[in-house]
């Protein structure tokens, strides 16, 4: 009895592509939008400004937020489809859609680059400087992903530049000053975060820390302490320079002198929660703490008051 005749010419068909909601879930889990709360940060400037009552401050501040949110998505694309055999070795990234291959890398760097464009051309409904600032963005967390991220605190430094720009990005979205202060609170703050985030990383991966981020080899406990240490203490010393510098100019209760309390509590709360472990996703470590919670709210309506009401 003769065989069967094959249907194909017997070379490998290669992997089967995912099903199309099964690649729409994948985009949009890349996409990360969870991490789009990190581009609140824009409101900063135009909030510390007292002018964000001000119909068009808000609708450039939302220009501002989209136009980042966009960027920042492509460049998890990127980075990701960069990072695809690192992640593979991660015991919670290799579920990441490019890793597990519900995304191809194709696909990825492709859909990567037409959000970054994206950003850009959005960015421009507010103004050219706002369009800058996402561009300086894109070559910073690019030239990271491909370089820096493997150069001992350097990648700390420019993880913490993604944070300050977004506050710069919200200050010239609406054509505001930001303070000297403001903008060392933001650059060792995000610092402080940033060291929190690689401890985490530490504890978690043990010795198999090196295979998927290079730094974390030359980073000790100790040392990575040390950092959220020193980020913290400039951090909250620099808070309060601009609560005091802030009053001079203001009549009334002295709601930013009174506004240092729940900000140091808030660090330090954050501080305990990185000891215990925790750190390794800031956002999931602010959702996930009503403690935490809590006291960036009194923060805020405090800081609010003193802004619009006093």
């Amino acid at each position: 009895m003769a065989d069967p005749v094959p249907t194909t010419s017997g070379a490998d068909p290669g992997p089967t592509p995912p099903p199309p909601a099964s690649l729409i879930s994948g985009l949009i889990r890349t996409a990360r939008p969870k991490q789009w709360m990190k581009n609140v940060l824009v409101v900063a400037a135009p909030a510390a400004a007292g002018v964000l009552t001000q119909r068009s401050v808000i609708l450039d501040t939302i220009v501002a937020f989209v136009a980042f949110s966009l960027a920042a998505s492509g460049t998890y694309f990127l980075n990701d489809a960069l990072d695809v055999e690192a992640d593979r070795r991660h015991a919670k990234k290799r579920f990441r859609p490019i890793a597990a291959g519900v995304v191809p890398l194709t696909t990825a760097r492709i859909v990567g680059v037409a959000l970054l464009a994206a950003g850009i051309g959005v960015s421009f409904l507010a103004n050219w400087r706002l369009a800058l600032v996402i561009a300086i963005y894109i070559t910073f967390t690019t030239t990271y992903s491909i370089w820096f991220k493997h150069v001992a605190v350097l990648d700390l430094g420019f993880v913490a530049a993604g944070f300050v720009l977004r506050l710069i990005a919200g200050a010239v979205a609406v054509d505001v000053r930001i303070s000297v202060w403001f903008i060392v609170v933001g650059s060792f703050g995000s610092l402080f975060m940033i060291a929190g985030k690689r401890h985490a990383e530490h504890l978690e991966l043990g010795v198999d820390r090196a295979g998927h981020r290079a730094t974390l080899e030359d980073y000790s406990v100790e040392y990575l302490g040390y950092v959220r240490a020193v980020a913290s203490g400039v951090a909250m010393v620099a808070y309060c320079l601009w609560a005091f510098d802030a009053q001079v100019h203001r009549t009334g209760i002295v709601w930013f002198e009174i506004s240092i309390v729940p900000f140091v509590l808030a660090f330090l709360r954050y501080a305990l929660l990185v000891e215990q472990g925790q750190g390794g996703a800031p956002e999931d470590v602010v959702l996930g703490d009503r403690a935490l919670q809590t006291l960036a709210a009194l923060w805020v309506i405090i800081v609010a008051i003193g802004l619009y009401v006093a």
